[in-house]
């Protein structure tokens, strides 16, 4: 994969269109999962019991460890990026998540599916210098000292170099008037390759640091990364026809006019565009879980990306095309890492890595985008037509029935009856229980 150009397609065998996949019991998906993305039987081992974090291993992922804590993890279906079908592990508690993300790959399979495009894998560090009477006549000490600021970063990463990667660039910010006086930060540009990358740039920012000092004369606080990641971004377009959006109560064209009018309340408002975006991370969210990956730096970048221009706005964009066609776009920095952290060390990161067939940091950052857009085109459609609680209801409703104490087949009964009626409480789900029970 090269900066800036689209993902080739993939010559790959697994066919992410599973005919009825959500009908299944969870034993005969991992079935179908198995056949479609040759599994091993580790994996399927993995996958098929509870337990795949052994206490050991957790014991050494964090401090203080009493327990391991598990949430669903399921499997999107009809992914097709980039010309190639992908299967997308998606780890999260939220009902109605996974299906509309799965429907939505669907309607777009149809006309071509998702095309993504990623910037080279650069992650910022910054190092913080005080104590400056002359910030401006420091900076360009700095920048004269670009060199060997970078043979001092360098210096501390043999592999990466060897790689490819490593300390690129520098900038610097002067900030001449704050409560603390005059401040200026240095920024390490690594391209850290497919690692997520913090503990490389933290490392080459404390290496640098005392040359830093040396140069400008003033003291380095902070020497930390960024997780405003805007050197590394991923992107996602899909363009869909009226008639794949249509359906028996709503023509393609009134789904295509009620989409772009919800899409524009989120560009004007700050109070839809939360929510809006929320729903995006949704989709990216349960993949960066599921892969082992920071999902708190995605989203914290996430939304410092959607304030950029001084305003909280949307994260996609929705238009029509002059063909007629849904056309919707989602950009925004992706530092997700294929080696390292959680990634490396909890064995389901690497099974799910090993469904999902990715080969570099770039592709899984363009993946994960594509299921964020998704999300998003199957939340807009349904704010558009029927709002967004009749479909997330008729599912929330089986996480109702379980809570009243519903097993087996009871799960299935009083979750209808309570999505048929539009009634999912808690207390109407016992009465359905207590009667069928008695019955």
């Amino acid at each position: 994969m090269t900066s800036e150009t689209p993902t080739p397609a993939a010559a790959g065998a697994v066919n992410s269109r599973i005919e009825s996949y959500r009908s299944l019991t969870p034993q005969q998906r991992l079935e179908r999962l198995a056949e479609h993305v040759a599994l091993s039987d580790a994996d399927r081992g993995l996958l098929a019991a509870p337990g795949a974090l052994p206490l050991e291993i957790a014991n050494g992922m964090i401090e203080n460890v009493v327990a391991t804590f598990e949430l669903p993890f399921g499997v999107a279906t009809n992914f097709t990026i980039n010309g190639r079908d992908y299967l997308i592990p998606m780890v999260v508690e939220e009902p109605s998540v996974v299906a509309a993300a799965s429907y939505m790959a669907r309607i777009a399979r149809a006309c071509g599916g998702f095309e993504t495009s990623s910037s080279t894998p650069v992650m910022r560090a910054q190092v913080q210098v005080v104590g400056l009477a002359d910030p401006h006549g420091a900076r360009l000490k700095l920048l004269a000292a670009r060199t060997e600021i970078l043979e001092a970063a360098n210096a501390r990463d043999a592999v990466l170099i060897g790689l490819g990667g490593g300390c690129k660039d520098i900038e610097i910010q002067v900030f001449p008037a704050t409560p603390r006086g005059a401040m200026l930060v240095l920024h390490l540009l690594v391209d850290v390759r497919d690692a997520m990358g913090a503990n490389t740039v933290n490392t080459m920012a404390e290496a640098v640091a005392p040359l830093v000092e040396r140069l400008t004369g003033g003291e380095v606080r902070l020497r930390i990364l960024s997780n405003l990641a805007d050197r590394r971004l991923a992107r996602a377009r899909v363009a869909v026809t009226p008639e794949a959006l249509a359906t028996k109560d709503y023509s393609g064209e009134r789904m295509i006019e009620g989409i772009l009018d919800a899409y524009t309340l989120a560009a004007i408002d700050p109070y839809r565009a939360t929510t809006h975006n929320k729903g995006i991370m949704n989709g990216i969210d349960p993949v960066v879980v599921a892969t082992g990956n920071d999902w708190r730096a995605i989203e914290a970048g996430a939304h410092a990306w959607a304030a950029r221009d001084g305003r909280y706005t949307s994260l996609t964009t929705w238009e029509r095309s002059a063909d007629g066609r849904l056309v919707g776009t989602l950009e925004l920095p992706m530092a997700l890492g294929l080696v390292g952290g959680a990634t490396r060390t909890h064995p389901l990161a690497q099974a799910a890595l090993r469904i999902l067939g990715v080969t570099s940091a770039q592709e899984l950052a363009e993946v994960t985008v594509a299921v964020g857009l998704a999300q998003n085109m199957a939340a807009l459609r349904a704010l558009a037509t029927e709002g967004i609680q009749r479909g997330h209801m008729a599912l929330h409703a089986r996480n109702i029935a379980i809570g009243a104490g519903a097993v087996g087949p009871e799960i299935d009964a009083v979750a209808a009856e309570l999505a048929a009626a539009h009634d999912v409480r808690s207390d109407r789900a016992k009465e359905v229980l207590a009667r069928l029970r008695g019955a």
